[in-house]
């Protein structure tokens, strides 16, 4: 992908977004590379994966340098989704060194979190391979960066719960407390719900389960609960809901929970907690 390709896929709010992580970091205003380095110094900085995983975000990194200066040209060698192993040249941009400098952590930043998470997700699916289960994320996203961060997790093979408030309907404890149980708290959907956006609940165990199965509805999420109950939840739903596990979910538990035959079980850690994948930059001013 050349450091133009990116305008295809990014669009005015995830544009506007880099704009403003830019000015966050005073990119314009770096006083270290100001002082340091002379404007007309030309420079190649190439992208180096430090370790093996999943590539994902190249069109941020370019967009990140081509937003500070349009001058600049990046060419970005790994797709996204494919497998980058330590020492991979993923990216090289050419040009003024005084405007490769100051994007350099903004692009860094953004690669490594979607690349952390595409690679995580890649992880999860490979623990459940040969399951009926899918993996899916959570909105415990980045405020405002939701849409890439689930990109990601859709570019590691694993799929994407809601979006949004607006796009589903899931009722979890404190909507059940309030509505006064499961059965009212889905009966209060269902007298509202002319659009029939799908609709899910969270129960806690097996009572609560026969109660919300007896009233109907689409999509389960069992919440916490042990390998036994979950199997038991299997048998008792027999197919007439789509259940999901959800609580606690790491790699080295996973499969045992996919192994109960849950059609879907939601990772928080996902987008949560991830750990940025590990690029670094490095600059040849002969290279130019």
């Amino acid at each position: 992908m050349t450091g133009t390709d990116w305008r295809k896929k990014i669009d005015a709010d995830t544009l506007a977004l880099i704009r403003l992580a830019l000015v966050e970091d005073h990119a314009w205003q770096d006083v270290s590379t100001q002082w340091t380095v002379p404007p007309e110094k030309n420079a190649t900085a190439i992208l180096i994966s430090r370790e093996k995983g999943i590539f994902c975000g190249g069109a941020l990194f370019a967009a990140a340098f081509q937003v500070f200066d349009p001058d600049l040209e990046v060419e970005v060698y790994a797709d996204d989704g494919g497998v980058i192993n330590p020492g991979f040249i993923a990216a090289r941009i050419q040009g003024k060194a005084a405007g490769i400098l100051p994007a350099e952590r903004v692009a860094l930043n953004l690669l490594g979190r979607l690349s952390g998470i595409a690679s995580l997700a890649a992880s999860f699916m490979e623990e459940i391979r040969g399951t009926s289960a899918t993996i899916c994320d959570t909105r415990k996203t980045v405020p405002l960066w939701r849409s890439w961060e689930k990109y990601a997790v859709r570019t590691g093979g694993g799929s994407n719960h809601r979006e949004n408030l607006e796009e589903m309907v899931l009722l979890k404890d404190n909507h059940i407390a309030i509505a006064g149980g499961p059965v009212p708290a889905l009966k209060a959907v269902k007298a509202h719900n002319q659009a029939q956006i799908p609709v899910e609940i969270e129960v806690e165990n097996l009572e609560q389960l026969a109660q919300v199965l007896e009233e109907g509805v689409e999509r389960i999420l069992l919440d916490n609960m042990s390998l036994e109950e979950m199997r038991e939840a299997v048998r008792l739903t027999d197919k007439r809901a789509q259940l999901e596990a959800s609580g606690g979910i790491r790699l080295d538990t996973v499969r045992k929970i996919a192994e109960t035959g849950v059609d879907f079980i939601s990772v928080g850690a996902l987008t949560h907690s991830v750990r940025a994948f590990d690029f670094t930059l490095e600059m040849d001013l002969n290279g130019v």
